[in-house]
């Protein structure tokens, strides 16, 4: 039997563009965040698809990102939301990759590289409104707007930011953001004395205020199928992905007997364990020993002993029925049950995002749908 793969459903993520693009303005795009191999998702199925179901564009992390979405997909705009270099510079403009400007000192180092090849280099100016991460700081941007406009070899086309917070109970961080972007994106169109390209909304602001659309708005998680619901109501998606695998091996322990490296669990009566092919190796967190959950059977089965490198454990009751080939569900559905990458993500104390991104490069992506 093979090792743990994943199912990716290109019509529910269809779906869930249909679902963001139906409350959108028509004049505003949908910026696609595809970076870390589409949240692990697979970067080329997904951007195809998605080019297919009507988004305006991409938002990646790093220019091999970017030239190997460009290598699928000859037309539409992709943002390079990382730190772009001057040895960068040649291809940005090659493959129409738009940069973001994120300090005065790479500024000035892509516009000398931009006039090595005598054509302008289109840029989106980064605001850091509060993130305290990339961009230049809020408040100085009447000071460095002279010196933007003396590097005559970058077009300034578009501002951007993005919000550290999202808290409906607790919103005056993100007002404060939005007003301090409003704020620098008057002075820079006053300057240049043109409109601005303007997004500031990923997954979560989205949601939280279609005030901030602007011109365009960059889901991610979103489109993979969570952070809807709740509080943040304005559309509904469903998760894209599915990561299963198999039983290799069942056997009946009495109670009393341990499982796994250090003994750390115990059986508590004589019960059936199951073997399954994954481990850390393929991305399942060695934080979820003794606290996972997986899908056998269309039931609930808990992680017993420690996560190891191939293989996990599970307890699948006394006189179980299971045997060796039966499929297992580590995100998913099977049956009428569910477990989802944000409850694994709650049971090992992280975010969705670190799950989807941790599955392995070389776990295999079958597409359907």
């Amino acid at each position: 039997m093979s090792g743990p793969w994943v199912e990716i459903d290109l019509k529910v993520l269809e779906a869930n563009i249909r679902q963001v693009r139906s409350v959108l303005r028509p004049e505003t795009s949908i910026v696609f965040v595809v970076k870390a191999n589409a949240y692990g998702h697979g970067l080329k199925a997904v951007a195809e698809r998605a080019f297919s179901a009507g988004v305006g564009g991409f938002a990646v992390a790093y220019v091999r990102e970017a030239l190997e979405l460009r290598r699928s997909l000859s037309a539409l705009p992709i943002f390079l939301i990382g730190v772009a270099e001057p040895v960068d510079v040649s291809a940005l403009i090659e493959h129409r990759i738009v940069p973001v400007l994120t300090s005065l000192e790479q500024a000035r180092a892509l516009d000398r590289a931009a006039a090595l090849h005598g054509r302008p280099l289109p840029v989106h100016v980064k605001v850091d409104t509060g993130m305290g991460r990339l961009g230049f700081p809020w408040h100085e941007i009447a000071s460095v707007i002279p010196e933007l406009q003396r590097l005559t070899h970058l077009d300034a086309a578009g501002i951007c930011t993005h919000f550290a917070s999202i808290e409906p109970a607790q919103p005056d961080p993100a007002f404060t953001q939005y007003a301090r972007f409003c704020t620098a994106r008057e002075l820079l169109e006053e300057a240049w004395g043109k409109p601005l390209f303007s997004h500031v909304s990923s997954s979560l602001p989205f949601l939280f205020k279609h005030e901030w659309d602007f011109n365009a708005v960059r889901p991610g998680i979103l489109l993979y199928g969570y952070e809807a619901g709740g509080a943040l109501d304005r559309v509904t998606t469903e998760p894209i992905l599915q990561w299963k695998t198999h039983v290799i091996q069942v056997k009946t322990v009495p109670a009393g007997a341990t499982i796994g490296y250090g003994g750390t669990h115990v059986t508590n009566q004589a019960t059936d364990i199951a073997t399954i092919s994954a481990g850390y190796a393929d991305g399942y967190p060695r934080a979820l020993s003794n606290k996972g959950i997986v899908l056998i059977g269309g039931k609930r089965c808990p992680v017993v002993g420690r996560v190891s490198m191939n293989w996990i454990t599970v307890d699948v009751g006394p006189s179980s029925g299971t045997k060796p080939g039966d499929e297992v569900v580590l995100i998913g559905r099977q049956g009428s049950a569910s477990i989802w990458a944000d409850e694994v993500a709650e049971r090992c104390d992280t975010i969705s995002y670190e799950i989807l991104t941790g599955i392995h490069a070389s776990v295999e992506r079958r597409y359907v749908g």
